[in-house]
């Protein structure tokens, strides 16, 4: 097909398939003249892709781009394509004071070794938890510190689901784009259903105005 038939059945414009192939995301088209090329359903299934992981996930293009060649690469056991997603995605920072940080770091060590977690000093979610509790401290809600183990043990489950995903798939090709997709946008579809059941319970929870 040609780029304007890639555009209609991918949804994407055409000026941005060119500007993904240019920074590397998608492979270029078959040459069939001098400023024409021809696309083929991979190329379309690739678009999808990275949509995915640019528009619901979140990705930056560079991020997206990095994890995409781990995909390409074909070279990388699933555990290390996870690695690879770990640290593509980084974690956000938040400004806080060094009491409060080194307290938090406290916390973080004292929950990690509490559940027998074996983590990289230099993990970015690890730094990013450190930074979230140091945060809560500030604003006055060490109350949500306290209930991390809970929030742990959840996690661990969610977790658990995410790597027997990983592990059913029939090849390495699928482990990885699993471990990338699963991981990306099971962010977003986790935050999702964390508030449809937050709204779903705040019903028996919560009193409402009336109530108070």
């Amino acid at each position: 097909m040609r780029i304007a038939e890639l555009s209609r059945a991918s949804g994407v414009p055409a000026a941005t398939i060119k500007y993904y192939v240019r920074e590397g995301l998608l492979p270029s088209g078959v040459r069939t003249h001098h400023n024409q090329a021809e696309y083929s359903d991979d190329h379309v299934s690739r678009l999808r892709l990275i949509r995915a992981l640019v528009d619901i996930g979140g990705l930056s293009v560079g991020a997206a781009k990095e994890l995409l060649a781990v995909l390409d690469s074909g070279s990388l056991s699933a555990r290390d394509s996870l690695g690879h997603v770990q640290y593509a995605l980084g974690g956000r920072r938040s400004p806080v004071g060094d009491e409060q940080r080194e307290a938090a770091a406290g916390d973080v060590a004292a929950l990690l070794d509490r559940r027998g977690w074996q983590i990289d000093e230099e993990s970015p979610a690890r730094g990013t938890l450190v930074d979230v509790c140091a945060a809560l401290r500030l604003l006055g809600h060490a109350d949500v510190v306290a209930a991390i183990d809970d929030y742990a043990t959840a996690s661990e489950a969610i977790a658990a689901t995410d790597l027997d995903l990983v592990r059913n798939e029939p090849d390495l090709e699928r482990m990885t784009e699993t471990a990338i997709v699963g991981t990306i946008l099971g962010d977003t579809l986790l935050s999702a259903l964390r508030r449809l059941a937050q709204e779903h319970l705040s019903a028996t929870f919560l009193p409402t105005q009336e109530e108070r």
